[in-house]
């Protein structure tokens, strides 16, 4: 059953310029207890499209132009406050890409998490100690030494790691139906970055949680997730089953990020990707991805690529797929 489907999401900021026309009609869909991932590079509109699904980007200066965001099959985005805290406690939860601006310095681990579960409200008549018995049960569930001791702790007092891990058990304490990790991992090193993964998949397996993952790393995307995303300048560029897109990348670009990969087996150095993502206060016209292909056409210049369907879980946006 589909849980998420995003279709012609356009959404940009407005500043002093002009404005930033980031999200290039976005496509995304999302089914019960799928995990899927959304790569491609900095700057491309990854935190943008699951905030704009959050309803949480700033406004003013965000705006979103046109699209739908059905979640549940009811479009988000006309929604008010009142009716989008329903979908925060129990609908749809994120971990944001650091955990120090995550969690407010001011206020111990244990009053965060309590408010969290709190806030959810599953029943509406939660007791104080159910509050905490929950609360210390979730950070069991993330593999944290003495809950108790953890819950009287200020996030100052925690490691990198372990402010994560409780970022991952806010997310997971309310049983939602969708958890989106915006690179999840970005500011841990790298023993610490398996550690945490595997935990959240884990976690993600016992709780049956649809996921939406948002890397860079291409590795943790083919270990990690059934199907997959690359995004382009506020584009899908590709989507396919992980297996089919690692084996058979069709899209230029994501050709190119397959190259950039790091090669361990003494082949040479990886290979880079020319130019740079443009600018979106003046994006190129047709396909955004065109002054940087090698395989540029003219009909590239003048019209937006269509979505062309090469096997039944394969689409791509390029022409050199036409027909």
């Amino acid at each position: 059953m589909r849980l998420l489907e995003i279709r012609q999401l356009r959404a940009g900021f407005n500043v002093y310029g002009g404005t930033l026309k980031v999200l290039n009609g976005v496509n995304l869909h999302l089914n019960e207890g799928e995990k899927v991932g959304l790569v491609g590079e900095t700057g491309c509109g990854k935190t943008t499209t699951a905030k704009s699904t959050l309803k949480i980007l700033p406004e003013p200066p965000a705006e979103v132009f046109g699209g739908e965001i059905l979640f549940n099959g009811t479009d988000v985005l006309p929604l008010g406050q009142k009716e989008m805290r329903k979908i925060h406690a129990t609908g749809i939860s994120m971990i944001f890409q650091d955990p120090t601006a995550s969690l407010n310095p001011v206020f111990t681990i244990g009053d965060q998490l309590r408010d969290t579960i709190r806030y959810a409200g599953i029943d509406g008549h939660i007791t104080k100690k159910e509050i905490h018995e929950r609360a210390v049960l979730s950070l069991r569930d993330v593999h944290l030494p003495d809950p108790e001791r953890m819950l009287k702790n200020y996030p100052i007092q925690l490691s990198g790691g372990m402010r994560q891990r409780i970022c991952i058990a806010m997310a997971l304490a309310t049983q939602s139906q969708l958890l989106i990790a915006d690179e999840p991992t970005t500011s841990l090193d790298v023993t610490i970055q398996a550690q945490v993964l595997r935990l959240l998949g884990e976690l993600v397996e016992q709780k049956e949680t649809s996921t939406i993952l948002i890397t860079h790393s291409l590795g943790v995307v083919r270990e990690w997730t059934q199907r997959v995303y690359v995004m382009y300048a506020g584009s899908m560029v590709e989507t396919a089953q992980t297996a089919d897109l690692f084996n058979n990348p069709l899209h230029p670009y994501t050709e190119g990020l397959m190259k950039a990969v790091p090669r361990l087996t003494g082949e040479g150095i990886a290979e880079g990707i020319s130019g740079r993502i443009p600018d979106y206060l003046n994006p190129p016209g047709g396909c955004r991805f065109h002054p940087r292909c090698p395989h540029v056409m003219k009909i590239c210049r003048e019209e937006k690529p269509p979505y062309f369907t090469v096997d039944a879980d394969h689409q791509v946006a390029c022409f050199l797929f036409k027909g």
